[in-house]
């Protein structure tokens, strides 16, 4: 029977915390997706997913690490990859660029070329961060002990 491997993941409200303090972001998504939206932050790798097994060695393991890419499947499966390869700083951000995004975080293109047509549809889709329901005002749920924690309203980010 084959191992089931587990990966964290994070919300990109978390995503944009772990940020500040050093994480890096690896980005899986093809180059020709990056040219159109990329994430605007600091520490960034683009190594697409059809690169990766021949490129993931360029990833530290010794730093926080946050897999992403358009809606959060294709880093999913990066993450799974780097957790069986040992890596143990390892998270995805769940539901992409589309969320982060959604949200109104810093990124360098045409939104309107992963967003589409996609709605608000929850209390973290709000571009104003006191709104969010991650805010430390909202009762939060599934604290772990690096201080991440998500609230429990439904949609959540």
């Amino acid at each position: 029977m084959e191992k089931q491997i587990f990966v964290k993941e994070i919300c990109p409200t978390t995503t944009q915390e772990w940020v500040k303090r050093g994480a890096l972001l690896i980005d899986v998504r093809e180059k020709e997706e990056v040219e159109q939206l990329a994430y605007d932050v600091p520490n960034i790798i683009n190594i697409p997913l059809s690169e990766f097994e021949e490129r993931f060695n360029e990833i530290p393991k010794d730093k926080e690490v946050i897999m992403v890419c358009r809606s959060g499947g294709r880093s999913l499966r990066a993450a799974g990859f780097l957790v069986n390869h040992a890596y143990t700083n390892v998270v995805n951000m769940e539901h992409g660029m589309i969320r982060w995004a959604t949200k109104g975080f810093p990124t360098k293109g045409d939104p309107s070329s992963v967003l589409g047509n996609v709605q608000n549809s929850g209390c973290c889709d709000t571009t104003d961060s006191s709104q969010s329901c991650c805010t430390p005002t909202t009762e939060k749920v599934n604290t772990n002990n690096s201080g991440d924690s998500c609230c429990n309203k439904p949609g959540c980010c």
